[in-house]
């Protein structure tokens, strides 16, 4: 059974508009980190606000899980559907340090729960020492896995990433590449991963869709399902 099911779904942003999203069908596995590729406006990241609840779509289907998260009848709040999300701009608060943007999401969690969360993830993302810092105290590579670790935090069932190395210099973004992989692998998390880049899709991910205008097609190794 998939893990992730996109079924069908078409996605405009206006009535009488053109479909930015038509019919897209795929599938992902539990722990599969998958790569979407397209030039721009393509729908990359309208697919990833659909998945997130940021936008409804037309018609088909969306699951984790094996649970329904929306169809014409269903549509389950973003705050409830276990999805964490990087943004394109990190989106840390700048008036918080890095120990309160990473627990900013685990208010249900008790006081000691919140502290052990915080070192796993700051261990995990390399950056132990760091907690009391501010972002602009941080490099971009910083401030990208704070962010991830703030995104991780809540133990999402799957991670969304949208152009997550856009805003690093090249020597940045191959040292990042290898440890967003590292930290995907050791996490077991389910992630969806878009960009414009080949070479970001190639080094991070275990296959990739390649997104045009209202159509898709499968570059992986797995079919759509």
């Amino acid at each position: 059974m998939s893990f992730v099911a996109v079924n069908e779904v078409t996605f405009r942003f206006a009535a009488g508009q053109p479909a930015v999203i038509e019919d897209l069908s795929f599938a992902m596995s539990r722990g599969e980190t998958v790569g979407v590729l397209g030039a721009s406006g393509s729908g990359k990241s309208t697919l990833l606000r659909l998945i997130a609840g940021l936008e409804m779509p037309e018609r088909g289907s969306i699951s984790i899980d094996g649970r329904v998260i929306v169809d014409e009848r269903v549509f389950v709040e973003p705050e409830k559907r276990g999805v964490g999300m990087v943004f394109q701009d990190y989106a840390l608060f700048p008036n918080m340090t890095v120990a309160d943007n990473i627990v900013f999401g685990l208010h249900k969690l008790k006081r000691e729960e919140r502290r052990l969360r915080l070192e796993e993830m700051l261990e995990l993302v390399q950056l132990s020492g760091y907690a009391r810092r501010y972002p602009h105290e941080l490099s971009g590579g910083q401030q990208q896995r704070v962010a991830l670790a703030r995104a991780l935090a809540p133990q999402p069932s799957v991670l969304l990433m949208d152009e997550p190395f856009s805003n690093l210099d090249a020597h940045l973004k191959a040292a990042i590449r290898s440890e967003l992989r590292q930290i995907l692998r050791q996490a077991g998390t389910t992630c969806l991963l878009v960009s414009h880049d080949e070479a970001d899709v190639d080094a991070i991910c275990d296959r990739s869709l390649h997104v045009r205008a209202v159509e898709a097609s499968d570059l992986g190794s797995v079919e759509f399902a």
